[in-house]
């Protein structure tokens, strides 16, 4: 049976993966009902005591009935990507994609608290904030007062990790740091020229 991804995009490097979710923590996190997938992309944060993902989910979001009860949540993170041409390489090659990703499963649990979700609420505030702080979410915020009984926080239990790093591993040196440069630049430069289009 063959692996996919291949072994070299593939990396087991927890310390790695948690780079991506502290550093790109807008989730995708998908759950069943009657075969049908619901999805939703919200921040996550990756709490490093226990290391679980706390989250708030909309009351009216079709997907809150789900983050319950111990049922299963795929989660992904994504991290930088781009088109890699060929002529950014020093030897023959295709076209093709550069991405970094984290695929996780795992269980999520409601908490019910209100003290833990606003605590939850000023946490998640503060580590996004980071390291400028120019914002402080007080525990008094009365938006917040008022927002609380229209949120709920869950849990996720990490039950399987899967870093998907294609980053032309595969090739030569000079290739992987030219790849890197590509990643890079692109990353810098496409976001501008996308707003431009659409915002």
């Amino acid at each position: 049976m063959s692996t996919y991804p291949p072994p070299h995009h593939q990396d087991h490097d927890k310390d790695n993966m948690i780079e991506v979710l502290k550093s790109y923590p807008l989730a995708t996190v998908i759950s069943v009902k009657n075969e049908a997938p619901l999805i939703t992309h919200m921040p996550l944060i990756y709490r490093e005591t226990d290391g679980k993902l706390i989250g708030h989910i909309d009351i009216y979001n079709p997907q809150t009935p789900l983050m319950c009860d111990d049922n299963d949540v795929t989660v992904i993170f994504s991290g930088p990507d781009c088109y890699i041409s060929p002529s950014v390489y020093t030897t023959t090659q295709l076209p093709t994609w550069n991405y970094i990703k984290v695929h996780l499963k795992g269980t999520v649990k409601a908490i019910e608290s209100k003290e833990a979700l606003k605590e939850s609420l000023i946490k998640m505030t503060e580590f996004l904030e980071a390291p400028d702080h120019k914002y402080v979410l007080d525990a008094d915020n009365k938006r917040m007062e008022g927002a609380i009984n229209y949120i709920k926080m869950f849990e996720i239990t990490i039950t399987n990790w899967e870093g998907k790093f294609k980053l032309s591993q595969d090739k030569k040196k000079a290739d992987i740091a030219n790849a890197r440069e590509e990643l890079i630049k692109t990353n810098q430069l496409s976001i501008k020229a996308f707003l431009d289009k659409v915002f």
